[in-house]
């Protein structure tokens, strides 16, 4: 029945948005991508509304199923095109400017810890197949059952159990710091809270400025990997920094160029549910950086995201002087109704 004062129209869409944040939640997740994430929630959305509904019991479940094979079929598209991408690839930065696509927005949702959406996991869940991400999304970060991933993903439950036992195995190997629990998602990294990954990340920003190779690779472990993604359109490594003593030398040798340079300014920010710190010139956002910790404090990946592709959405005002947000279609995050 629609509620008195609305029509069937805005009370479909109401009844959508309830779920947005679960089902963004999923699909970013899933695609490393803001943009892409959005995207899907929107095709959803049209699948939703074009739908004959009367014979959904579960409207929350559908939408998730509806929501994870579309992330599916846009994930098998999105790493044919990574292929080709130029230089190192990382996910979308998510920053906590745009409450609307907030991971954690969906009180209801399970995948709130800091760590199901880090960086560092979700370059682990790169290497999993498109199939076992999704089950270990559905599965190790909202709790899902065997057999409502199975109506999911149209497989047998026998299958589903197998993709998650494969995709924990492999996350474990890559992750062995990091709890699996199944019933809330990925624990927060052994030995590492939010408020000393911020002392260390500020210290590690200002050992930058100030040229202090020796005290940058006093903090970095000895296996230390810097990866920068500036998808060939700015200045970065196209392949990973490893080592203590070469990325100390290339971070001092970067902030050097800059270092005189007035437009150029830095803030703390959440990105990627952990602290990081944005860097800006002449206002438009142009780098995030998030880190890496080991249990004994020490860096051991750097995540310096470049490319302006990825970055434009968080700026005051974007490169082509539209709104913040805006993903090229007015969303700005909202799902577009009618």
């Amino acid at each position: 029945m629609t509620p008195p004062g609305r029509s069937a129209e805005e009370a479909l869409a109401a009844d959508f948005d309830d779920h947005r944040g679960l089902l963004f939640s999923v699909a970013y997740r899933m695609l490393g991508s803001v943009e892409d994430a959005e995207d899907t929630v929107q095709d959803a959305w049209l699948r939703w509304s074009a739908e004959d509904r009367d014979d959904v019991r579960d409207r929350r479940a559908y939408l998730v199923r509806v929501t994870t094979r579309l992330a599916l079929n846009r994930l098998r598209g999105a790493r044919a095109r990574r292929e080709s991408y130029v230089g190192p690839w990382l996910p979308e930065p998510l920053l906590d400017t745009l409450p609307s696509t907030d991971p954690a927005a969906d009180p209801e949702a399970r995948g709130t810890s800091a760590e199901s959406i880090s960086m560092a996991m979700l370059l682990v869940l790169e290497t999993l197949t498109p199939a076992e991400r999704a089950v270990f999304v559905l599965r190790e970060v909202f709790g899902y059952p065997h057999a409502e991933i199975a109506a999911a993903l149209e497989r047998s439950e026998a299958s589903v159990r197998q993709l998650a036992h494969r995709a924990r195995s492999h996350v474990q190997a890559r992750r062995p710091e990091v709890g699996l629990g199944g019933a809330g998602g990925p624990g927060d990294r052994a030995g590492v809270d939010a408020e000393q990954l911020a002392r260390i990340t500020g210290k590690f920003v200002e050992a930058c400025y100030e040229g202090d190779v020796e005290g940058l690779k006093a903090m970095l472990a000895e296996d230390v990997r810097l990866i920068t993604d500036g998808g060939g359109k700015v200045r970065a490594a196209r392949r990973p920094v490893l080592g203590a003593r070469k990325a100390a030398s290339f971070l001092v040798s970067v902030w050097a160029m800059y270092a005189d340079d007035p437009g150029r300014t830095r803030e703390a920010a959440t990105i990627n549910g952990a602290p990081g710190v944005v860097f800006r010139r002449d206002g438009l956002l142009d780098a995030t950086l998030t880190l890496d910790i080991d249990g004994d404090g020490r860096v051991r990946q750097v995540f310096l995201v470049r490319n302006p592709d990825k970055l434009a959405r968080w700026d005051g005002e974007s490169r082509e002087g539209g709104e913040a947000g805006d993903a090229g279609d007015g969303r700005r995050g909202r799902i577009q109704h009618g």
